[in-house]
């Protein structure tokens, strides 16, 4: 009988979805989308709404954007979050992984599944 490997969620790479300019400014991140669709294409011509928005990330944030580089896990990253913030990081797996679940559904980032 074989015994699955049972997937963690700190084991995974998140990397920056290709689709998003950012930039820093500051040491806050700035990230730069494009509004697109039918209604987005609506509001720009009819109420004069920008082409792009721009997302600034406070400062847990920007710390945790820089550290993904496609090859640290959540787990890594988490423990710079702890070098760099000590005790104001806490509650950090719960918030970490949060986190990253809101980037991930508002598509700013996607996973590597797990480091090799």
């Amino acid at each position: 009988m074989s015994e699955k490997k049972k997937e963690n969620y700190l084991d995974y790479v998140p990397v920056c979805a290709p689709g998003y300019e950012w930039s820093e400014e500051k040491g806050v991140v700035v990230i730069k989308v494009e509004n697109k669709g039918f209604y987005n294409w609506v509001a720009q011509k009819l109420f004069k709404r920008p082409r792009f928005s721009y997302i600034s990330l406070d400062e847990f944030g920007s710390f945790v954007w820089k550290q993904m580089d496609g090859t640290k896990t959540i787990y890594e990253i988490a423990g710079k979050v702890k070098e760099e913030f000590g005790e104001k990081a806490e509650p950090l797996y719960e918030r970490i992984s949060q986190y990253f679940q809101i980037l991930y559904r508002n598509h700013y980032i996607g996973y590597v599944k797990e480091k090799k």
